[in-house]
Protein backbone atom coordinates (compact mmCIF):
# COMPACT_ATOMS: atom_id res chain seq x y z
CA UNK A 1 0.00 0.00 0.00
CA UNK A 2 2.97 2.46 0.90
CA UNK A 3 4.33 1.88 -1.83
CA UNK A 4 1.53 2.30 -4.13
CA UNK A 5 0.83 5.58 -2.92
CA UNK A 6 4.88 6.64 -3.09
CA UNK A 7 4.43 5.22 -6.77
CA UNK A 8 0.98 7.67 -7.02
CA UNK A 9 2.92 10.67 -5.30
CA UNK A 10 5.69 10.23 -8.17
CA UNK A 11 3.17 9.97 -10.49
CA UNK A 12 1.90 13.12 -9.96
CA UNK A 13 4.91 15.21 -9.23
CA UNK A 14 6.08 13.86 -12.14
CA UNK A 15 2.48 15.83 -14.06
CA UNK A 16 2.97 18.65 -12.05
CA UNK A 17 6.72 19.08 -13.20
CA UNK A 18 5.48 17.99 -17.08
CA UNK A 19 2.25 20.61 -16.90
CA UNK A 20 5.10 23.63 -15.59
CA UNK A 21 7.47 23.05 -18.15
CA UNK A 22 4.63 23.09 -20.78
CA UNK A 23 2.98 26.48 -19.90
CA UNK A 24 6.91 27.47 -19.19
CA UNK A 25 7.52 26.89 -23.21
CA UNK A 26 4.48 28.41 -24.76
CA UNK A 27 4.71 31.19 -22.92
CA UNK A 28 8.24 31.73 -23.63
CA UNK A 29 7.20 30.53 -27.52
CA UNK A 30 4.20 33.27 -27.99
CA UNK A 31 4.19 36.67 -29.04
CA UNK A 32 2.23 39.12 -26.97
CA UNK A 33 0.23 41.50 -28.90
CA UNK A 34 1.53 44.87 -27.93
CA UNK A 35 -1.06 46.84 -25.60
CA UNK A 36 -2.27 49.53 -27.37
CA UNK A 37 -2.25 52.41 -23.81
CA UNK A 38 -3.96 55.28 -25.11
CA UNK A 39 -2.89 58.90 -24.21
CA UNK A 40 -3.93 60.74 -21.33
CA UNK A 41 -5.01 63.34 -23.27
CA UNK A 42 -7.29 61.26 -25.34
CA UNK A 43 -8.93 59.37 -22.59
CA UNK A 44 -9.74 63.29 -20.95
CA UNK A 45 -10.97 64.23 -24.82
CA UNK A 46 -13.04 61.02 -24.59
CA UNK A 47 -14.64 61.18 -20.76
CA UNK A 48 -13.50 63.59 -18.78
CA UNK A 49 -16.03 66.54 -18.94
CA UNK A 50 -13.91 68.45 -16.13
CA UNK A 51 -10.89 68.34 -18.42
CA UNK A 52 -10.00 71.28 -20.40
CA UNK A 53 -8.99 69.42 -23.22
CA UNK A 54 -12.47 67.45 -22.72
CA UNK A 55 -14.27 67.06 -26.67
CA UNK A 56 -18.20 66.50 -25.99
CA UNK A 57 -18.13 64.47 -29.16
CA UNK A 58 -21.24 63.54 -28.63
CA UNK A 59 -22.79 66.70 -29.94
CA UNK A 60 -20.59 66.65 -33.03
CA UNK A 61 -22.74 67.52 -36.47
CA UNK A 62 -23.94 64.51 -38.07
CA UNK A 63 -23.52 65.82 -41.23
CA UNK A 64 -20.19 65.91 -41.87
CA UNK A 65 -20.36 66.91 -45.61
CA UNK A 66 -20.81 70.98 -44.60
CA UNK A 67 -17.66 71.32 -42.76
CA UNK A 68 -14.60 72.30 -43.11
CA UNK A 69 -11.22 70.77 -43.93
CA UNK A 70 -8.72 70.61 -41.27
CA UNK A 71 -5.22 71.19 -41.93
CA UNK A 72 -2.49 71.44 -39.51
CA UNK A 73 1.19 71.57 -39.56
CA UNK A 74 4.16 72.49 -36.88
CA UNK A 75 4.16 76.24 -37.87
CA UNK A 76 3.11 78.03 -41.34
CA UNK A 77 5.28 75.69 -43.81
CA UNK A 78 1.77 73.87 -43.83
CA UNK A 79 0.73 76.88 -46.21
CA UNK A 80 2.84 74.78 -48.97
CA UNK A 81 0.10 71.66 -48.42
CA UNK A 82 -3.29 74.09 -48.38
CA UNK A 83 -1.98 75.94 -51.64
CA UNK A 84 -2.43 72.46 -53.56
CA UNK A 85 -5.61 71.70 -51.83
CA UNK A 86 -6.58 75.50 -53.28
CA UNK A 87 -5.08 75.21 -56.63
CA UNK A 88 -5.88 71.38 -57.35
CA UNK A 89 -7.29 70.64 -60.17
CA UNK A 90 -7.09 66.78 -61.24
CA UNK A 91 -10.27 65.60 -61.17
CA UNK A 92 -13.79 65.81 -62.86
CA UNK A 93 -15.66 67.82 -60.51
CA UNK A 94 -19.30 65.89 -62.04
CA UNK A 95 -18.20 62.72 -62.28
CA UNK A 96 -15.33 62.47 -60.32
CA UNK A 97 -12.72 60.62 -62.50
CA UNK A 98 -9.36 61.68 -62.46
CA UNK A 99 -9.29 64.12 -65.46
CA UNK A 100 -8.92 68.49 -64.80
CA UNK A 101 -11.89 70.28 -65.73
CA UNK A 102 -10.87 73.89 -65.54
CA UNK A 103 -12.88 73.99 -62.05
CA UNK A 104 -10.81 73.68 -59.08
CA UNK A 105 -11.48 70.21 -57.17
CA UNK A 106 -11.94 72.19 -53.59
CA UNK A 107 -14.04 74.50 -55.23
CA UNK A 108 -16.39 76.19 -52.34
CA UNK A 109 -15.26 73.74 -49.68
CA UNK A 110 -14.25 75.84 -46.17
CA UNK A 111 -10.53 75.11 -44.69
CA UNK A 112 -9.24 75.84 -41.12
CA UNK A 113 -5.81 75.82 -40.81
CA UNK A 114 -3.91 75.73 -37.84
CA UNK A 115 0.09 76.64 -37.60
CA UNK A 116 1.13 75.21 -34.01
CA UNK A 117 4.28 77.78 -34.01
CA UNK A 118 4.67 78.23 -30.41
CA UNK A 119 5.59 74.85 -30.32
CA UNK A 120 7.76 74.49 -33.52
CA UNK A 121 9.77 73.03 -34.53
CA UNK A 122 8.65 69.42 -33.93
CA UNK A 123 11.58 67.81 -35.17
CA UNK A 124 13.62 68.41 -31.71
CA UNK A 125 10.96 66.47 -29.15
CA UNK A 126 12.69 63.29 -29.80
CA UNK A 127 15.92 64.19 -29.91
CA UNK A 128 15.92 65.90 -26.09
CA UNK A 129 13.46 62.56 -24.92
CA UNK A 130 10.06 64.23 -25.24
CA UNK A 131 8.48 62.53 -27.76
CA UNK A 132 5.28 61.55 -25.50
CA UNK A 133 4.99 65.08 -25.27
CA UNK A 134 5.26 65.87 -29.11
CA UNK A 135 2.47 62.63 -29.43
CA UNK A 136 0.23 65.35 -26.71
CA UNK A 137 0.98 68.61 -29.06
CA UNK A 138 -0.43 66.78 -32.06
CA UNK A 139 -3.51 65.11 -30.40
CA UNK A 140 -3.78 69.13 -29.21
CA UNK A 141 -3.86 70.13 -32.62
CA UNK A 142 -6.58 67.66 -33.79
CA UNK A 143 -9.22 68.73 -30.80
CA UNK A 144 -8.50 72.62 -31.95
CA UNK A 145 -9.30 71.89 -35.60
CA UNK A 146 -11.93 69.18 -34.29
CA UNK A 147 -13.58 72.47 -31.88
CA UNK A 148 -16.01 74.89 -32.43
CA UNK A 149 -13.70 77.76 -30.55
CA UNK A 150 -10.63 79.49 -30.69
CA UNK A 151 -8.71 82.57 -28.28
CA UNK A 152 -9.08 86.34 -29.59
CA UNK A 153 -5.96 86.99 -28.23
CA UNK A 154 -3.56 85.40 -25.37
CA UNK A 155 -5.00 87.34 -22.64
CA UNK A 156 -8.46 85.37 -22.76
CA UNK A 157 -9.17 83.14 -19.83
CA UNK A 158 -11.01 80.80 -22.48
CA UNK A 159 -11.84 81.04 -26.19
CA UNK A 160 -14.56 83.23 -26.85
CA UNK A 161 -13.86 82.94 -30.93
CA UNK A 162 -16.40 81.18 -33.06
CA UNK A 163 -14.82 78.48 -35.32
CA UNK A 164 -15.91 76.11 -38.03
CA UNK A 165 -15.43 72.20 -36.93
CA UNK A 166 -13.92 69.75 -39.25
CA UNK A 167 -14.78 66.69 -41.55
CA UNK A 168 -11.70 65.18 -42.13
CA UNK A 169 -8.12 65.91 -40.24
CA UNK A 170 -5.24 65.96 -42.70
CA UNK A 171 -1.43 66.32 -41.03
CA UNK A 172 0.56 68.42 -42.88
CA UNK A 173 3.47 68.06 -40.97
CA UNK A 174 5.40 64.92 -41.46
CA UNK A 175 7.22 65.20 -38.12
CA UNK A 176 3.31 65.27 -36.63
CA UNK A 177 2.44 62.21 -38.92
CA UNK A 178 5.65 59.94 -37.64
CA UNK A 179 4.69 60.52 -34.22
CA UNK A 180 1.05 61.05 -33.69
CA UNK A 181 -1.14 59.92 -37.03
CA UNK A 182 -1.88 56.37 -35.44
CA UNK A 183 -2.78 58.43 -31.66
CA UNK A 184 -5.26 60.62 -33.81
CA UNK A 185 -6.69 58.22 -35.79
CA UNK A 186 -7.70 56.04 -32.47
CA UNK A 187 -8.85 58.96 -30.86
CA UNK A 188 -11.26 59.49 -33.99
CA UNK A 189 -12.58 56.22 -34.56
CA UNK A 190 -13.11 56.35 -30.63
CA UNK A 191 -15.23 59.36 -31.19
CA UNK A 192 -17.57 57.90 -33.34
CA UNK A 193 -17.68 61.32 -35.71
CA UNK A 194 -17.02 59.63 -38.76
CA UNK A 195 -14.26 62.14 -39.42
CA UNK A 196 -10.78 60.73 -40.93
CA UNK A 197 -7.22 61.71 -40.96
CA UNK A 198 -4.61 61.52 -43.53
CA UNK A 199 -1.19 62.41 -43.34
CA UNK A 200 1.53 63.02 -45.62
CA UNK A 201 3.85 60.52 -45.32
CA UNK A 202 2.13 57.87 -47.05
CA UNK A 203 1.34 60.03 -50.24
CA UNK A 204 4.70 60.96 -50.18
CA UNK A 205 6.26 57.49 -50.56
CA UNK A 206 3.17 56.61 -53.03
CA UNK A 207 4.37 59.43 -55.25
CA UNK A 208 8.18 58.92 -55.51
CA UNK A 209 7.16 55.25 -56.42
CA UNK A 210 4.67 56.12 -59.09
CA UNK A 211 7.01 58.39 -60.07
CA UNK A 212 9.78 56.12 -60.32
CA UNK A 213 7.99 53.10 -61.82
CA UNK A 214 10.67 51.07 -60.50
CA UNK A 215 10.46 47.54 -62.39
CA UNK A 216 11.40 44.13 -61.12
CA UNK A 217 15.12 43.82 -61.66
CA UNK A 218 15.92 47.20 -62.62
CA UNK A 219 19.10 48.70 -62.21
CA UNK A 220 19.86 50.17 -58.41
CA UNK A 221 19.00 53.51 -57.37
CA UNK A 222 18.81 55.85 -54.18
CA UNK A 223 16.03 58.11 -52.93
CA UNK A 224 16.57 60.69 -50.83
CA UNK A 225 15.28 61.54 -47.55
CA UNK A 226 14.94 65.43 -46.59
CA UNK A 227 13.33 65.97 -43.40
CA UNK A 228 13.46 67.01 -40.00
CA UNK A 229 15.68 65.37 -37.25
CA UNK A 230 12.23 63.80 -35.53
CA UNK A 231 11.25 62.76 -38.73
CA UNK A 232 14.21 60.76 -39.56
CA UNK A 233 14.99 59.09 -36.01
CA UNK A 234 11.38 57.81 -36.23
CA UNK A 235 12.52 55.53 -38.95
CA UNK A 236 8.99 56.45 -40.80
CA UNK A 237 9.65 57.00 -44.54
CA UNK A 238 12.62 54.62 -44.31
CA UNK A 239 10.08 51.95 -43.04
CA UNK A 240 7.37 52.70 -45.46
CA UNK A 241 9.16 52.69 -48.55
CA UNK A 242 10.47 49.05 -47.86
CA UNK A 243 6.71 48.05 -47.08
CA UNK A 244 5.55 49.95 -49.97
CA UNK A 245 8.33 48.15 -52.05
CA UNK A 246 7.04 44.85 -50.88
CA UNK A 247 3.31 45.74 -50.97
CA UNK A 248 4.31 46.50 -54.90
CA UNK A 249 6.50 43.06 -55.40
CA UNK A 250 9.58 45.24 -56.48
CA UNK A 251 12.78 43.40 -55.08
CA UNK A 252 14.96 45.04 -56.93
CA UNK A 253 17.61 47.15 -55.01
CA UNK A 254 16.82 50.62 -53.79
CA UNK A 255 18.42 52.12 -51.29
CA UNK A 256 17.42 54.85 -48.92
CA UNK A 257 19.89 58.13 -48.08
CA UNK A 258 18.34 60.05 -45.21
CA UNK A 259 19.24 63.29 -44.23
CA UNK A 260 18.60 65.28 -41.04
CA UNK A 261 17.37 68.70 -41.64
CA UNK A 262 19.50 70.56 -39.27
CA UNK A 263 17.47 74.05 -38.30
CA UNK A 264 16.06 73.89 -42.05
CA UNK A 265 12.69 73.96 -40.87
CA UNK A 266 13.45 76.47 -38.33
CA UNK A 267 15.33 79.41 -40.77
CA UNK A 268 12.44 79.10 -42.82
CA UNK A 269 10.00 80.08 -40.19
CA UNK A 270 12.19 82.72 -39.14
CA UNK A 271 13.42 81.17 -35.44
CA UNK A 272 15.54 83.72 -34.20
CA UNK A 273 17.89 80.83 -32.46
CA UNK A 274 18.75 79.77 -35.89
CA UNK A 275 18.08 82.78 -38.27
CA UNK A 276 18.11 86.52 -37.69
CA UNK A 277 18.20 88.88 -40.39
CA UNK A 278 19.16 91.93 -37.53
CA UNK A 279 22.41 90.29 -36.82
CA UNK A 280 25.57 91.38 -38.39
CA UNK A 281 27.83 89.75 -35.41
CA UNK A 282 28.01 86.00 -34.70
CA UNK A 283 26.01 85.56 -31.15
CA UNK A 284 26.40 82.70 -28.08
CA UNK A 285 22.40 81.33 -28.81
CA UNK A 286 23.48 80.40 -32.42
CA UNK A 287 21.07 76.64 -32.63
CA UNK A 288 22.18 76.18 -36.42
CA UNK A 289 25.25 73.91 -37.48
CA UNK A 290 28.74 74.57 -36.34
CA UNK A 291 32.01 73.45 -37.36
CA UNK A 292 32.86 70.28 -36.38
CA UNK A 293 32.97 66.50 -37.43
CA UNK A 294 29.38 65.41 -36.67
CA UNK A 295 26.17 64.47 -38.48
CA UNK A 296 25.24 68.40 -37.95
CA UNK A 297 28.76 69.73 -38.69
CA UNK A 298 29.67 72.23 -41.06
CA UNK A 299 32.75 70.31 -42.40
CA UNK A 300 35.64 72.85 -43.31
CA UNK A 301 36.71 70.71 -46.43
CA UNK A 302 32.98 70.87 -48.02
CA UNK A 303 33.29 74.91 -47.65
CA UNK A 304 33.49 75.09 -51.58
CA UNK A 305 30.82 72.39 -52.10
CA UNK A 306 28.41 74.13 -49.76
CA UNK A 307 29.07 77.68 -51.99
CA UNK A 308 27.13 79.86 -49.47
CA UNK A 309 25.58 82.70 -49.73
CA UNK A 310 28.43 85.30 -47.86
CA UNK A 311 26.27 88.29 -49.41
CA UNK A 312 24.71 90.74 -46.71
CA UNK A 313 24.51 89.13 -43.52
CA UNK A 314 23.36 85.47 -45.08
CA UNK A 315 26.73 84.52 -42.74
CA UNK A 316 28.23 85.15 -39.63
CA UNK A 317 31.55 84.52 -40.19
CA UNK A 318 30.33 80.45 -39.84
CA UNK A 319 27.31 81.04 -38.55
CA UNK A 320 24.13 80.36 -41.51
CA UNK A 321 21.68 83.11 -41.06
CA UNK A 322 19.53 82.77 -43.86
CA UNK A 323 16.86 79.81 -44.82
CA UNK A 324 18.86 79.18 -48.48
CA UNK A 325 22.22 78.85 -46.72
CA UNK A 326 20.61 76.14 -44.69
CA UNK A 327 18.83 74.58 -47.72
CA UNK A 328 22.59 74.00 -49.28
CA UNK A 329 23.92 72.79 -45.86
CA UNK A 330 21.54 70.04 -45.82
CA UNK A 331 21.78 69.24 -49.92
CA UNK A 332 24.83 68.73 -50.03
CA UNK A 333 25.13 66.98 -46.48
CA UNK A 334 22.71 64.31 -47.79
CA UNK A 335 24.63 63.46 -51.17
CA UNK A 336 28.11 63.56 -49.34
CA UNK A 337 26.70 61.12 -46.90
CA UNK A 338 25.66 58.66 -49.74
CA UNK A 339 29.01 59.72 -51.99
CA UNK A 340 31.22 58.23 -48.40
CA UNK A 341 28.72 55.07 -47.89
CA UNK A 342 30.79 54.07 -50.98
CA UNK A 343 27.30 53.39 -53.00
CA UNK A 344 27.46 53.72 -56.19
CA UNK A 345 23.87 53.60 -57.10
CA UNK A 346 22.46 57.47 -58.64
CA UNK A 347 19.78 59.40 -56.58
CA UNK A 348 16.59 59.40 -58.63
CA UNK A 349 14.48 61.30 -55.93
CA UNK A 350 14.81 63.47 -53.19
CA UNK A 351 11.48 63.67 -51.16
CA UNK A 352 11.24 66.81 -49.18
CA UNK A 353 9.93 65.29 -45.79
CA UNK A 354 9.10 68.71 -44.54
CA UNK A 355 6.54 71.45 -45.38
CA UNK A 356 8.85 73.98 -44.93
CA UNK A 357 10.94 72.53 -47.49
CA UNK A 358 9.58 73.36 -50.95
CA UNK A 359 9.88 77.44 -49.66
CA UNK A 360 13.52 76.77 -51.11
CA UNK A 361 12.66 74.25 -54.19
CA UNK A 362 14.37 76.74 -56.25
CA UNK A 363 17.76 76.86 -53.91
CA UNK A 364 17.56 72.81 -53.54
CA UNK A 365 17.45 72.31 -57.66
CA UNK A 366 20.71 75.14 -57.68
CA UNK A 367 22.40 72.82 -55.29
CA UNK A 368 22.18 69.81 -57.41
CA UNK A 369 23.30 71.55 -60.84
CA UNK A 370 25.88 72.88 -58.93
CA UNK A 371 27.06 69.20 -57.42
CA UNK A 372 27.13 68.01 -61.07
CA UNK A 373 29.46 70.13 -62.11
CA UNK A 374 31.72 69.76 -58.59
CA UNK A 375 35.27 68.78 -59.15
CA UNK A 376 38.07 68.16 -56.46
CA UNK A 377 41.28 67.48 -57.50
CA UNK A 378 40.56 67.55 -61.51
CA UNK A 379 37.56 64.42 -60.66
CA UNK A 380 33.72 65.01 -60.69
CA UNK A 381 32.99 64.08 -56.92
CA UNK A 382 29.13 63.73 -57.44
CA UNK A 383 27.84 64.10 -61.03
CA UNK A 384 27.91 59.81 -61.56
CA UNK A 385 25.67 60.00 -57.96
CA UNK A 386 22.88 62.02 -59.19
CA UNK A 387 20.60 60.75 -61.84
CA UNK A 388 20.04 62.82 -65.09
CA UNK A 389 16.23 62.83 -64.53
CA UNK A 390 16.34 63.13 -60.82
CA UNK A 391 13.42 64.76 -59.25
CA UNK A 392 12.10 66.45 -56.04
CA UNK A 393 8.82 65.42 -54.21
CA UNK A 394 6.66 67.37 -52.93
CA UNK A 395 3.96 65.18 -50.91
CA UNK A 396 1.97 68.02 -50.70
CA UNK A 397 -0.34 67.53 -53.83
CA UNK A 398 -0.48 63.86 -53.36
CA UNK A 399 -1.91 64.45 -49.93
CA UNK A 400 -4.47 66.92 -51.84
CA UNK A 401 -5.55 64.06 -53.71
CA UNK A 402 -5.97 61.12 -51.57
CA UNK A 403 -8.45 63.91 -49.33
CA UNK A 404 -10.44 64.42 -52.12
CA UNK A 405 -10.96 60.98 -53.12
CA UNK A 406 -11.65 60.18 -49.69
CA UNK A 407 -14.27 62.92 -49.11
CA UNK A 408 -15.61 61.60 -52.07
CA UNK A 409 -16.11 58.21 -51.59
CA UNK A 410 -17.65 59.17 -48.34
CA UNK A 411 -19.91 61.22 -49.88
CA UNK A 412 -18.50 64.42 -47.79
CA UNK A 413 -17.91 66.83 -50.56
CA UNK A 414 -19.29 70.12 -49.77
CA UNK A 415 -20.56 70.73 -53.39
CA UNK A 416 -21.27 74.23 -52.87
CA UNK A 417 -21.05 76.87 -55.59
CA UNK A 418 -20.17 79.64 -53.07
CA UNK A 419 -16.72 81.18 -52.20
CA UNK A 420 -14.12 78.92 -50.81
CA UNK A 421 -13.27 79.87 -47.76
CA UNK A 422 -9.95 80.12 -45.69
CA UNK A 423 -10.01 80.01 -41.58
CA UNK A 424 -6.08 80.77 -40.22
CA UNK A 425 -5.19 80.18 -36.84
CA UNK A 426 -1.61 80.10 -34.62
CA UNK A 427 -0.27 79.35 -31.75
CA UNK A 428 0.89 81.96 -29.23
CA UNK A 429 2.42 81.96 -25.92
CA UNK A 430 -0.28 81.91 -22.99
CA UNK A 431 -0.11 85.57 -21.37
CA UNK A 432 -0.38 83.87 -18.06
CA UNK A 433 3.48 82.20 -18.51
CA UNK A 434 6.09 83.69 -16.32
CA UNK A 435 8.82 85.91 -17.73
CA UNK A 436 11.46 83.47 -17.17
CA UNK A 437 9.77 81.18 -19.63
CA UNK A 438 10.00 83.72 -22.64
CA UNK A 439 12.42 85.07 -24.56
CA UNK A 440 12.97 88.82 -24.91
CA UNK A 441 11.12 88.81 -28.14
CA UNK A 442 8.08 86.96 -26.43
CA UNK A 443 8.54 83.42 -27.47
CA UNK A 444 9.01 80.11 -25.30
CA UNK A 445 12.61 79.72 -24.49
CA UNK A 446 14.35 76.59 -25.43
CA UNK A 447 14.41 75.40 -22.19
CA UNK A 448 10.89 75.99 -21.20
CA UNK A 449 9.78 74.61 -24.46
CA UNK A 450 11.42 71.53 -24.47
CA UNK A 451 11.26 70.92 -20.91
CA UNK A 452 7.61 70.74 -20.27
CA UNK A 453 5.83 67.61 -18.93
CA UNK A 454 2.69 66.06 -20.02
CA UNK A 455 -0.89 65.28 -18.73
CA UNK A 456 -1.28 68.83 -17.14
CA UNK A 457 -4.49 71.07 -16.89
CA UNK A 458 -1.77 74.30 -17.75
CA UNK A 459 -2.52 76.09 -21.27
CA UNK A 460 0.75 77.02 -22.60
CA UNK A 461 0.15 78.06 -25.77
CA UNK A 462 -3.44 79.50 -27.32
CA UNK A 463 -4.67 79.46 -31.07
CA UNK A 464 -5.07 82.94 -31.90
CA UNK A 465 -6.26 84.57 -35.70
CA UNK A 466 -3.50 85.31 -38.10
CA UNK A 467 -2.24 88.54 -37.40
CA UNK A 468 0.30 90.76 -38.68
CA UNK A 469 2.06 90.76 -35.52
CA UNK A 470 2.07 87.12 -34.85
CA UNK A 471 3.77 86.08 -38.44
CA UNK A 472 7.22 87.11 -39.48
CA UNK A 473 7.44 89.85 -41.95
CA UNK A 474 9.88 88.27 -43.95
CA UNK A 475 8.03 84.74 -43.47
CA UNK A 476 4.66 86.59 -44.79
CA UNK A 477 6.79 87.67 -47.83
CA UNK A 478 7.35 84.65 -48.87
CA UNK A 479 4.18 83.09 -48.57
CA UNK A 480 2.63 86.00 -50.71
CA UNK A 481 5.53 85.15 -53.09
CA UNK A 482 5.56 81.74 -53.26
CA UNK A 483 1.73 80.88 -52.04
CA UNK A 484 -0.24 83.23 -54.11
CA UNK A 485 -3.57 80.91 -53.42
CA UNK A 486 -2.92 80.82 -49.92
CA UNK A 487 -1.78 84.35 -49.46
CA UNK A 488 -4.94 85.73 -51.32
CA UNK A 489 -7.34 84.09 -48.40
CA UNK A 490 -5.27 84.55 -45.46
CA UNK A 491 -4.31 88.97 -46.24
CA UNK A 492 -8.06 89.95 -46.22
CA UNK A 493 -8.18 88.73 -42.69
CA UNK A 494 -5.14 89.99 -41.25
CA UNK A 495 -4.77 93.26 -39.03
Amino acid sequence: MRKFIRFLVTVITLLIALLIVILIVRRCSSKEEPVDIPLPIVEKALGDSTSAFYANFKAYPSDLSQLAIGIFDSGTGGLTVLEKFLSLDSFDNITGDKSPDKIYDFAGEHFVYLADQANMPYGNYDAVGKSDYLKELVIKDALFVLGDSYYENAYELRPTGIKSQVKIIVIACNTATAYGLNDVSSLLEKSNTGVKVIGVINAGVKATLDKLNIQENAAPLAIGVLATPGTIASGAYQRTIEESLQQRGIKSSVFVVNQKGYGFAEAVDSEPDFVNPALTEPRDSYRGPRIGNGDDSLDVNMMRAYNFNHSGNNMLHNQLNSAENYARFNLVSLVEKHRKSGNKAPIKAIILGCTHYPFLIETLKTVIEELRVYRQDGKYLYKDLLADDLVFIDPAVYTAIECYTTLRQDNNLALRITDTELESYISVPSSSLKNECLTEDGKLTYDYKYGRECDTEEITTKQVPFSKSNIDKNNLQRIETLLPYSYSYISPRLY
